[in-house]
């Protein structure tokens, strides 16, 4: 039964999720299974997650409903296997073993729903030697080799917020796994696990790279090729007030039109020459910095330059082409990332707010036939 404001439209409507709370890259990535229409139930535990925000401002809890469940108390696992019962996917973020000992881990799960997807999101993956140490983001890419990869030569790489590990190489592919294994589950009836690891999934975001290499075309070091700052017409500029332009000039025509604009065409003969790129370098930043930011976007306006400037997270939602497109999004007084992708049939939103703990439990005793969990998740949360 879908709820009105809750799991209505999107493109996985009608697909059920239950998702162990967690930090970081699982509630991401179920975020991202609820923007696209499922119906996803947030099991938090009492006291919520040891690192999260004020759940009242926690926008990867949109969209989902929430209730509370001890899975160490007597009957905890068993309210959430009846949950799993109904379900087509659970996600968990646990160190490997951890939902086994609390009586949820998939042997469990799949013997009261053969058809259960279960996704599985760590940073050092199921198996291998660091798999029960603990890790964040900047561990998980650091031997992965893609942190080593970003910033200049001369100092140290630079930190690319939890953006790379977390989200790109944990939560997406947790979520391509589980849909290409729910694909699978629909057409066989049979459910399986999916290990969803940052370090695989970080791995595999640099196998253009690695190709790269191979060919000869990269070198094995920080602030050297095309694509990692080495090249003059791909990085950052500094202008007159402190701010920055983003240059992405690569091709010909391109970087004909980037060095009129700018005013160097005596430098239009520096594109293929590396001999050359120092002082290209240099030409650039000193052209960038007689202007304000404000002033080079107005130059570079309506070009095929490709040059744009280094917004804020706060300026971000006022740039006009954001803004065209609707990429942000106000609810509830909070601005954010509107869901994406989008589609031309089943259309997404934010349907709702971030879950706030517990507050879900009736409506899902009512819309899964759990009569009895809205009383056992308000006893729970109660203390009792």
């Amino acid at each position: 039964m879908a709820v009105a404001g809750t799991t209505a439209h999107g493109p996985l409507a009608g697909v059920r999720v239950v998702e162990l709370a967690g930090i970081g890259p699982g509630p991401f990535a179920a975020m991202l299974l609820a923007d696209l229409g499922a119906d996803v139930v947030r099991v938090d535990r009492p006291g919520g997650p040891g690192l999260g925000i004020d759940p009242e401002y926690d926008v990867t809890n949109r969209n989902k409903r929430s209730v509370v469940i001890d899975l160490k108390s007597e009957d905890g696992p068993a309210r959430v296997l009846d949950l799993v019962e109904r379900a087509d996917v659970l996600v968990e973020g646990f160190r490997p073993g951890v939902a086994e000992r609390l009586g949820v881990g998939p042997g469990a799960c799949h013997a009261r729903n053969p058809r259960l997807v279960y996704g599985r999101m760590t940073g050092w993956g199921q198996q291998g030697p660091l798999a029960q140490r603990a890790g964040h983001d900047i561990a998980y890419i650091a031997p992965t080799g893609v942190l080593g990869m970003i910033g200049r030569p001369d100092e140290p790489p630079a930190v690319p917020a939890n953006l790379v590990g977390d989200y790109a190489g944990g939560s997406l592919y947790l979520v391509v796994g589980v849909l290409a294994a729910l694909h699978h589950a629909r057409a066989t009836g049979a459910g399986q696990v999916v290990d969803a690891a940052i370090v695989d999934g970080t791995a595999h975001l640099s196998s253009m790279i690695h190709g790269m290499v191979a060919a000869g075309g990269w070198q094995d070091r920080r602030g050297a090729n095309l694509l990692d700052g080495g090249c003059p017409y791909y990085g950052t500029y500094e202008t007159s007030d402190g701010k920055y332009m983003a240059v992405g000039a690569l091709e010909a025509r391109f970087y004909d039109e980037f060095v009129r604009l700018l005013g160097i065409e005596e430098h239009a003969g520096a594109r293929t020459d590396v001999a050359r790129w120092d002082a290209l370098r240099a030409t650039v930043a000193a052209r960038f910095r007689t202007r304000t930011r404000q002033e080079w976007t107005a130059v570079f306006d309506g070009s095929d330059a490709c040059v744009a400037p280094v917004l804020s997270l706060g300026e971000a939602p006022a740039h006009p082409h954001l803004a065209a497109r609707g990429t942000f999004t106000d609810h509830g007084g909070i601005t954010q990332p509107a869901p994406a992708p989008r589609f031309s049939v089943t259309r997404t939103s934010v349907r709702s707010g971030p879950a706030l703990p517990g507050t879900g439990a009736a409506d899902v005793a009512r819309d899964w036939g759990l009569p009895h969990l809205a009383e056992a998740a308000e006893r729970t949360k109660d203390g009792g």
